[in-house]
């Protein structure tokens, strides 16, 4: 998928909870309370925040890794694999539960 493709598949994600909004012109992402908890980088990779025990979890369970943007790896972020935007209700669900964790946390 092209980054292009990527950036529709993201928008597609975020328009699908009505609540969200994209934001980012060069770097797409959501946020929330000052958060930001979603994140498509400039290769094309999507990050979502989760909580430690979420994080672990899906990273073992899809056997990917922690996010990467701009060289350094983004605390509480996992990568999304790519096989994950074939599955985009899967991948909202996913997205829901980044948001309800930033929600959780101290406003900024």
């Amino acid at each position: 998928m092209t980054w292009t493709e990527k950036l529709a598949r993201f928008d597609e994600l975020v328009a699908m909870n009505p609540k969200l909004e994209r934001k980012g012109k060069t770097m797409p992402y959501t946020s929330a309370n000052g958060h930001m908890f979603s994140l498509l980088n400039k290769a094309g990779e999507l990050g979502i925040r989760l909580s430690k025990e979420s994080g672990e979890k899906f990273m073992e369970q899809y056997q990917t890794t922690r996010f990467k943007s701009h060289g350094a790896f983004m605390r509480g972020y996992v990568l999304i694999p790519e096989q994950l935007f074939d599955n985009m209700r899967l991948l909202s669900q996913y997205l829901e539960e980044a948001h309800q964790y930033v929600l959780s946390l101290d406003p900024k």
